[in-house]
Formats: C-alpha cells, sequence, structure tokens
C-alpha cells in the first residue's frame, strides 16, 4: 500500500538534495525513513513487490522534489544563507532524541564516544579535502583509466548518496571528476556515463547490506557514528555567525526546525506503537 507519509517525506528529502552540503541521507535520517530506505534496497528480493512500491513511492515525489522546488529553495538559500542553514541545525539537532531512541542508548560508554567522534571527523575531513584536478572537461573521452576511474567515482559518489552529512557534489569535486559527469549528463552522453552508473549501483547495493547488517548487530555504535556524521554536516555548512536582525530571525528558525521534527518524530514513534 502506498503511504501518503513516505510521499511527502519522499519530496522533501528532493526538495533539499541539491542544497549545498545538504544530503538526502541526512534528510532521510531526520524524517526517520532511513533504516526502511536502506532495508528495501539490500533485501530488494526478500519482498521485492512490497520494497519496490516503497522505493517507487519514495522515489517518485523525490524526483518531483528535485524538479519543482530544488532552484526556489537554492535561490531562498542564496537570499537568506545563515537564517535557512540556522533551520537546517534545527532539523538535525532536532532528529537527535529519535535517533538515541532508536539506538536504544541507555547508558554512554567510550565505545560509542569513539564511535560518534569517528564519524563527526569523517564528515569534517571531507571540507578540508582539495581537488584532485579534472576540473575544467571541455570533451569527453573515453579509455581504461578513465573507465576504471569513473567505476571508482561511481562507489564513492554512493557511499556519499547513502551516509548522511556527506555532500555528493563535493566528493565529485574531491575526485576530480565532477566537470567530467556534469558534462557527460548535460550532453546526455549515455556511454560516458554507463561506468559511473555501474560503480554507483555496485555501492549502493554492497554499502545498504552492510549498513543493514550494522544496524541489527551493533545498533548503538551504526547510530552512534550516524550522528556523528549528522551533526558534522553541521560543521560543513556553517555559514557564520548571524548578524543584527539575522539573531532573532536565526533562534527562532533553529528553534522551528527543532520542534517540528522533534513532534514528527514523536508522531512516528506513536503510529509505530498502535
Amino acid at each position: 500500500m502506498v503511504s501518503p507519509r513516505v510521499m511527502i517525506k519522499g519530496f522533501v528529502v528532493g526538495s533539499t538534495m541539491m542544497v549545498p552540503g545538504v544530503s538526502g541521507g541526512s534528510m532521510a535520517m531526520i524524517l526517520g525513513i532511513y533504516d526502511r530506505l536502506i532495508s528495501s534496497i539490500s533485501s530488494f528480493f526478500k519482498d521485492w513487490k512490497g520494497n519496490a512500491l516503497y522505493l517507487l513511492s519514495f522515489g517518485i515525489p523525490a524526483l518531483l522534489g528535485i524538479v519543482l522546488c530544488a532552484g526556489p529553495i537554492t535561490n531562498i538559500i542564496t537570499l537568506f544563507p545563515v537564517v535557512s542553514m540556522f533551520f537546517f541545525f534545527g532539523l538535525v539537532f532536532g532528529s537527535v532524541p529519535m535517533l538515541i531512541k532508536k539506538a536504544e542508548i541507555h547508558r554512554v560508554d567510550w565505545k560509542l564516544v569513539l564511535s560518534f567522534i569517528i564519524g563527526l571527523a569523517i564528515v569534517v575531513s571531507m571540507a578540508y579535502l582539495p581537488p584532485m584536478g579534472g576540473e575544467g572537461e571541455t570533451t569527453l573521452t573515453m579509455n581504461f583509466s578513465t573507465f576504471m576511474l569513473q567505476i571508482v567515482t561511481g562507489v564513492v559518489v554512493a557511499i556519499g548518496f547513502i551516509l548522511p552529512g556527506i555532500s555528493t557534489s563535493y566528493l565529485l569535486l574531491v575526485l576530480g571528476t565532477y566537470d567530467y559527469i556534469m558534462l557527460a549528463i548535460s550532453n546526455l552522453d549515455i556511454l560516458a556515463l554507463v561506468p559511473f552508473v555501474l560503480g554507483f549501483v555496485l555501492g549502493v547495493i554492497l554499502l545498504t547490506r552492510v549498513l543493514e547488517i550494522c544496524m541489527q548487530r551493533f545498533p548503538q555504535l551504526t547510530y552512534s557514528m550516524i550522528m556523528g556524521f549528522l551533526l558534522g554536516s553541521v560543521y560543513t555548512v556553517y555559514p557564520g555567525h548571524p548578524e543584527g536582525w539575522e539573531i532573532p530571525l536565526s533562534i527562532l528558525f533553529f528553534a522551528l526546525g527543532f520542534v517540528i521534527i522533534f513532534f514528527v518524530s514523536k508522531r512516528e514513534a506513536d503510529l509505530e506503537t498502535d
């Protein structure tokens, strides 16, 4: 059965996917559907009809969100970068109680702290990785080394796509393949995109399976690291201190984002227990 709630959340995730520094995984985690998406992909053939229906009910609205809202939302962030990002910070911090509850964390020990720090460090370190070159591509040439590089790029981008807090566009810049991929997409050069897509699909299949196993066997450590990913994303997109009229608005929108996600998460938990 198609769930209107999943469709709405898919639309929201798609709407924010093109925001610099905000990953689709982050929004899926914040909205409480990350686990189900991972499970639907990694265990697709266990219930392929149900999983296909779920992924379609999420994916189609997500595509609509990208097409309809990515531009306007990007414009809003360009006009009001500080206030917009503080709203996002409110969403992130508002989702922390939900993550702690899902992980069933009742006592903090050194393993959980270490796992959190590792997740935080991975995302923060991404902000300091210099591009490897390859920018300014104006032609699409395919040879063995390019083919293999695009497969590796696809796998790495899949990691950024699945893990919360990691920007896929920034990963492309770091690998030096951003312009090549963007040129191939703009030219609709399917052959040039084949190795990238192969690597991406392989990365998604492998990573979702690993994540599902980790969530089942080591939920506390896994969610602690994911919280590190999420809170690390706050650092990577921090726009600077608010000034003047931005101060009260930033506080207001941070509180608004926190309250929205906090009560949405609480409502979701109540529905699950009914």
